[in-house]
């Protein structure tokens, strides 16, 4: 088997040959009587199978993996003559010609392997920031939002009217023309006035209310209600106000400041009012870094650092961020787009430097990670999720199960990877 190697450039190469009919043949026979071997036919006995009657039954299979064998030798021998290893090659090689001949098979694969590239300068792209300043009044907003979590609804004692942020006891009865509709009527059911939690327009109603009051109150239904009998329509709802309660309002105190320092020696207000400062100044400089730096960073890094790139790779990119973007379309796009090819491949090219800038800012983070010794391992990535779910009220175990199960946990790391990474090296 005669190989012809080309470089296309430094991260792509084409191999090709042709692989003639007697070394197919060859292939063929020493499978078959490594096969004859092994199977058993009714009428031989073990292992004296003939090759004639292996090849009568298998021959088409055992053809295939005489041709598949070949072409993996092909592609050992080409690696050997290019000087590269298996370990430096990325994705699966691209066969761009496989064509049976009388005499054989030509064939031509391209394969890519990972670039190389100097990283003299990096450090140097970090865009200058202002670190963020916390206000006095900002701390204080966050210590009575904090206090305010805390704090419980009490009965009201006194005979006033509800406001807004008041927790409310009621009965309802909803009707629409006259009509009462399913799911629209309760007795003794609690609603915080500003949750947001009843059609647009009903809660405000409310506000004005004194214990003991009825009430007509009058909405209309959202357009896009889950409901379609009730969307759009107007409803009158009939509404009595058992009870008013309100927040009891709580100090931070020194206790308190202990128990949510969880410190009863050196818990203090001080120490609260500081944990919050640098809670705000990381909210602050995270809103600062997503926004700004880190999409500054990649743009300096992609500009600086110019490098061949395996074509497979962004490819592969390109025909991810086709299907991403035609998630967003409608049918007649998605339709127009499939039934004319020349408008998907301008569509497709349309979005080729972004999959190119994509793939290559993976490689050159990838690269500095490993030059900065940035590791993440699978725990942390676990524990992010996990906080993340939490703090969005979903189940933490699914969470991670379904990032599991759709591959999606590498995505995840090597985002936590990179953040990493823009966070050294703009000094946090």
């Amino acid at each position: 088997m005669s190989i012809t190697t080309t470089k296309i450039d430094n991260a792509n190469f084409k191999i090709s040959t042709t692989i003639e009919n007697s070394e197919i043949e060859a292939v063929v026979k020493r499978l078959a009587k490594e096969t004859s071997k092994q199977i058993k036919v009714d009428g031989f006995r073990a292992g004296k199978v003939p090759v004639a009657i292996v090849m009568k039954m298998h021959g088409e299979r055992l053809t295939q993996d005489g041709e598949s064998e070949l072409v993996r030798k092909a592609l050992a021998d080409g690696y050997k003559e290019l000087e590269i290893t298996q370990d430096v090659v990325i994705g699966e090689p691209s066969i761009q010609k496989y064509d049976k001949t009388d005499d054989g098979i030509d064939i031509e694969v391209e394969v890519s392997i990972k670039p190389t590239f100097d990283l003299d300068g990096y450090k140097d792209i970090a865009p200058e920031y202002e670190e963020a300043e916390i206000s006095e009044d900002e701390i204080n907003e966050r210590v009575n939002s904090l206090m305010d979590s805390r704090a419980k609804f009490v009965k009201l004692e006194d005979d006033r009217a509800v406001e807004d942020g008041d927790m409310t006891l009621i009965d309802f009865e909803g009707s629409v023309d006259g009509e009462l509709f399913e799911g629209g009527a309760s007795d003794g059911f609690n609603l915080q006035i500003g949750s947001n939690q009843f059609i647009p327009g009903f809660e405000e109603q409310i506000i004005g209310m004194n214990s003991g009051d009825e009430k007509d109150v009058k909405v209309t239904f959202p357009e896009e209600y889950q409901v379609k009998d009730l969307a759009g329509k107007e409803a009158v709802f009939k509404v009595k106000l058992h009870e008013i309660q309100a927040k009891e309002k709580v100090e931070l105190t020194e206790d308190l400041a202990k128990e949510l320092l969880n410190d009863k020696e050196n818990g203090s207000i001080e120490t609260v009012k500081e944990k919050i400062k640098e809670q705000l100044e990381q909210e602050k400089f995270g809103k600062l870094y997503n926004d700004e730096l880190k999409p500054k960073i990649l743009e300096a890094l992609v500009e600086k650092f110019n490098f061949d790139l395996p074509k497979n790779i962004v490819e592969q990119e390109l025909d991810a961020k086709v299907n991403q973007e035609a998630q967003t379309m409608d049918k007649e796009k998605i339709e127009e787009l499939q039934n004319d090819s020349d408008k998907l491949n301008e569509f497709r090219e349309s979005l080729r430097t972004d999959a190119t800038d994509s793939v290559k800012a993976t490689f050159i983070v990838d690269a500095l990670a490993k030059a900065e010794e940035i590791v993440v391992t699978d725990d942390e990535v676990s524990q992010t999720l996990y906080y993340e779910a939490m703090m969005s009220g979903q189940n933490p175990q699914e969470v991670i199960k379904h990032y599991q199960d759709n591959n999606l946990i590498p995505a995840i790391k090597m985002g936590m990877i990179e953040d990493k990474l823009f966070s050294k090296l703009l000094g946090k």
